[in-house]
């Protein structure tokens, strides 16, 4: 283009110097221009095209770096949503235990309590009972004494 540009210099001033100067020349010069600039605008467009692609690829790129990633960090969730389901299942299934537990030992208070009130009434009873027969031999004994007086 530079030689060009030269070239349509000189025979500019060649025009304005020579009066027997043929402009046809300067048409032909111009048709190179026109070449010249078609060449350039074919070399753009070729080069726009190869960085469209290259954006094109830098974006697909991106994109599988971000599915990428957004796949990690679900895996990551997921492993995370399994772990707290497990320590969840492990801490329920450990307040079952101790309820259960909790339940029996209840059971046997129960039962215990029952058999010491029964124990207790048994006792009761037979206290009761020595003091009756206890009573009873001592009204019988004054009976008797108070019968030979």
């Amino acid at each position: 283009m530079e030689a060009l540009l030269s070239q349509f210099a000189l025979l500019s001033s060649q025009a304005c110097q020579d009066k027997n100067f043929d402009p046809s020349s300067i048409d032909d010069l111009l048709k190179l221009f026109e070449i010249e600039a078609y060449k350039s605008w074919a070399e753009m467009e070729s080069e726009q095209v190869k960085e469209v692609k290259q954006a094109e690829v830098a974006m697909q790129q991106a994109e599988d770096y971000l599915d990428s990633v957004m796949e990690d960090a679900m895996d990551e969730f997921t492993r995370f949503e399994v772990e707290l389901e497990r320590m969840a299942r492990d801490e329920l299934g450990d307040l079952e235990k101790t309820a259960e537990s909790a339940r029996n030992m209840g059971n046997l208070m129960e039962k215990a309590a029952a058999i010491a009130s029964t124990k207790y009434m048994e006792a009761a009873l037979n206290s009761a009972t020595a003091s009756m027969k206890t009573a009873s031999k001592g009204l019988s004994t004054k009976k008797w004494f108070l019968g030979h007086c």
